[in-house]
C-alpha cells in the first residue's frame, strides 16, 4: 500500500505559482504550456477546461513531471464524493478541491485513502462578500465562516485550505503547520480584479503566509505569458 505524502516544504520556488489554465480548449492550453516551457511547474485545471478534455490533459501533464491542481470543487453525498475521489487518485494530480462541508470532506478523505493526492477544502469563494453570504442564507460573516471551515478541515484530515489571501492569517492560526494554504484571486500590481472581491498582490500574499497562489488572466491573456510569469515570480522571490 502506498504511504500518503505530507504537503511538506516547497523546495522549488516556482511551485508557489500555479498557472490557471482558464481557457476554452485543450489546444489553447497546450499553446500556453508551450510558451511557458520550463518557466512554469504547476497548472490549475478548472471546470471550463476539465469539461473540454482537461482531465486527459491533467494526466498528460502529470506524466511529464508537471504538478496539477484539479479544481473541481466536489460536493455531493459523502459516498458519491468518496467514489469520485477514488477515481481521481489514479490521475496522478497533486491537488483536488472539495467544498468544505464536513460530510463532503469526510467522504473525500476516505476516497483519497493512502494515495499521494492532496485535498484542498474550499472555505468561501473569493467572489463572495458578507452580502453574498446573506443572500445565500448564511447568518455569518465571511471571515468567521472561513475560520470555522478551516478548523473543520484540520480535524477531518484534509491537507490544505483554499481561501482568499486576505484571510490567510486567520486560516494559519487554526490549521496544523503541515497544511497548505492555496489562494486564487491573486492580482499583480495594475491588473484588473476580474470577478474577485478579496484580492492581494503576490508579494502581499507571500507576507500573509500563502503557500501557493493561483494566477490565470494576468498570465494566460498576456501578450508574453512567459514574461508575465517571470515578473510574478520575481515579486514572489522578493517577498520569500
Amino acid at each position: 500500500m502506498l504511504s500518503r505524502a505530507a504537503p511538506g516544504k516547497i523546495n522549488d520556488l516556482r511551485d508557489r505559482l500555479i498557472v490557471g489554465l482558464d481557457v476554452p480548449t485543450v489546444w489553447d492550453a497546450h499553446a500556453i504550456i508551450a510558451r511557458l516551457g520550463d518557466e512554469a511547474t504547476f497548472y490549475k485545471i478548472g471546470y471550463r477546461l476539465a469539461f473540454a478534455g482537461g482531465i486527459a490533459l491533467a494526466e498528460e501533464l502529470a506524466r511529464h513531471g508537471k504538478k496539477v491542481f484539479l479544481d473541481l470543487k466536489l460536493h455531493d453525498v459523502g459516498n458519491t464524493v468518496r467514489e469520485g475521489v477514488e477515481s481521481i487518485t489514479r490521475l496522478g494530480v497533486t491537488f483536488l478541491t472539495v467544498h468544505s462541508y464536513p460530510q463532503t470532506m469526510r467522504g473525500a478523505v476516505e476516497g483519497r485513502g493512502a494515495s499521494d493526492l492532496k485535498l484542498l477544502a474550499v472555505t468561501a469563494l473569493t467572489s463572495y462578500d458578507d452580502d453574498d453570504l446573506r443572500d445565500a442564507g448564511y447568518q455569518i460573516a465571511v471571515r468567521d465562516l472561513v475560520r470555522l471551515r478551516a478548523e473543520q478541515a484540520r480535524l477531518i484530515g484534509v491537507e490544505g485550505v483554499v481561501c482568499a489571501a486576505t484571510e490567510a492569517e486567520i486560516v494559519r492560526d487554526v490549521i496544523s503547520p503541515d497544511m497548505v494554504i492555496v489562494t486564487p484571486g491573486i492580482r499583480p500590481k495594475g491588473a484588473e480584479a476580474g470577478g474577485q472581491k478579496r484580492t492581494l498582490t503576490p508579494a502581499e500574499a507571500m507576507r500573509a503566509g500563502v503557500d501557493h497562489m493561483v494566477v490565470a488572466r494576468p498570465i494566460v491573456r498576456a501578450s508574453d505569458p512567459r514574461g508575465a510569469h517571470r515578473a510574478i515570480m520575481d515579486e514572489i522571490a522578493g517577498a520569500a
